[in-house]
């Protein structure tokens, strides 16, 4: 049976963490940045962990991650 491929768009996007869990970034914190609080600003640097009715989802995108 062939290699399955992993899909470079999700590889650049998600990543797994030791314990097994996918990691993602937050959604909104690339542009227009000016009108968006401090706090706010400062939440979306960090990373996020990824919804469990998602994970399954992902994991197909990703075979060897």
């Amino acid at each position: 049976m062939p290699k399955m491929k992993t899909r470079k768009s999700a590889a650049k996007r998600y990543r797994r963490t030791g314990g097994g869990k996918v990691r993602r970034a937050k959604a909104f914190g690339s542009h227009i940045m000016t009108k968006k609080g401090k706090k706010r600003k400062r939440r979306l640097r960090k990373n996020d962990l990824l919804d469990s009715v998602d994970v399954k989802r992902v994991s197909r995108l990703l075979p060897y991650a």
